[in-house]
């Protein structure tokens, strides 16, 4: 029961649809004896033994989950399994709300960490490079669960963890690591660092050829991938994308195309559906939605048609020239990073699309709500780069440029080089004073 395919992120439709029922029937039940959270949120209604008859269960959110867990510590009433059968538990940080707990069986840690390897394998990794890991190793999935996905695809492994900056610049240089992993972000601390640490090295010098990525957006930014390029000389590639709650990492890019590609879907079911009505939308070119997941195979923590929050927009559906055939899509932003601008809905990654077109800026930013909902404009806080002064009507300009392209009033103020910390970890670009 719950076996993985070698061959999944290849197969057709067909044959994908046989084994996702298959896998369906036998979670269905274990769900429905086991889970007692979801013994209370289906109470009186009927179960469908049919995978395309899924709609018909209501959707659960992370909210509900926090309340679970809240009030049945630690794994709250949808561990489904004994608690004799965690293997690992994680732990989020809590930086948004309550920190949740993540239990997971041994078979759950061997499908996470395959489901990762194909993830990272399409990103090109294999076992001719030597990469190191820059994630938080402490309590967070990103780091350990990570990593060893990374081992997966047959690299290897370098664990290093965050901080300590210019430890990893030597070590880079010492041991000829080829590749790093790490948010997309980061490479700028990396820079920052050399600059001021070692002055005689350029990034170019570290050698390294290919960046994963993950953990925050940016990298659809067709500004930002050609600027790795050009000052670090490497590929980058987003390798790494996933919801805690329910995988480490079940999508990334491949060679041929910049879009995430779904690699999960032998274990893992997705749907989207509006965010305002939560009526089920299709999965076809074009579409956009916030995507839902349903867990095929999972012991500990099985979740059925979870809300995650991420609004995404469906590109292709058609197999890749990669031979992946799940569906190909591009991650808008997150429901609570939303900003309506009189009517307009805003993210952030929209924002950074604009703001990297000039030179004069760094491209970090911050989008500081000080008054409460609605907003009749988007105020924007931008970094000059290092050297630079910006100059007259710069904050018009910015202006005038995000009116142009995304329709929205901007009230832009220009912030000296340095103003915001560098992060190693998730950067928190939306930020509420008065919401």
């Amino acid at each position: 029961m719950g076996a993985l395919r070698p061959d999944a992120e290849r197969i057709g439709t067909v044959e994908l649809a046989q084994l996702q029922q298959t896998a369906w029937e036998n979670q269905i039940k274990y769900v429905a004896d086991k889970s007692v959270f979801y013994q209370e949120l289906w109470a009186g209604q009927s179960l469908p033994a049919d995978l395309r008859d899924l709609p018909e269960l209501p959707l659960s959110d992370k909210a509900q989950l926090r309340i679970s867990q809240s009030e049945h510590k630690p794994f709250g009433t949808y561990l489904a399994a004994p608690r004799s059968a965690v293997a690992r538990l994680h732990r989020t940080s809590g930086t948004t709300g309550q920190a949740m707990n993540l239990a997971m069986s041994m078979r759950d840690c061997n499908i996470t960490e395959s489901v990762g390897g194909r993830c990272q394998g399409a990103a090109g990794l294999n076992s001719s490079h030597t990469v190191v890991h820059c994630l938080n190793y402490k309590m967070w999935m990103g780091g350990l669960t990570d990593h060893l996905t990374l081992e997966r695809a047959g690299a290897t492994v370098m664990p290093f963890g965050v901080g300590d900056t210019e430890l990893l610049i030597r070590t880079i240089l010492d041991i000829g690591i080829t590749a790093i992993s790490c948010t997309p972000s980061y490479p700028a601390v990396l820079e920052r660092v050399l600059s001021e640490k070692f002055p005689n090295l350029s990034p170019r010098d570290l050698g390294l050829k290919l960046g994963l990525f993950g953990g925050e957006p940016g990298l659809d930014d067709p500004a930002l991938r050609e600027r790795i390029r050009d000052v670090w000389g490497m590929e980058p590639r987003n390798a790494n994308y996933g919801v805690s709650d329910v995988f480490c990492n079940f999508a990334a890019q491949c060679e041929h195309d910049t879009r995430l590609h779904f690699m999960a879907a032998d274990v893992l079911y997705p749907e989207l559906i509006d965010p305002e009505t939560e009526l089920l939308l299709p999965i076809d070119s074009g579409q956009e939605g916030e995507l839902v997941l349903t867990h095929l195979v999972r012991d500990c923590q099985p979740l059925v048609r979870f809300r995650t929050g991420d609004i995404i927009a469906v590109d292709a559906t058609e197999a890749c020239r990669c031979g992946r055939t799940g569906m190909r899509f591009r991650v808008v932003g997150r429901n609570d990073d939303m900003v309506v601008v009189r009517g307009l809905n805003m993210f952030p990654t929209m924002i950074a699309s604009v703001l990297t077109r000039f030179e004069e800026l760094s491209g970090d930013y911050r989008i500081v709500l000080d008054t409460k909902p609605p907003h009749d404009f988007l105020p924007v806080q931008a970094e000059l780069a290092k050297g630079q002064t910006g100059g007259p009507g710069l904050e018009d300009r910015i202006a005038a440029e995000i009116k142009s392209a995304l329709g929205a009033a901007a009230r832009v103020t220009i912030k000296p080089a340095g103003t915001f910390p560098v992060t190693e970890g998730k950067t928190q670009r939306v930020v509420r004073t008065n919401s």
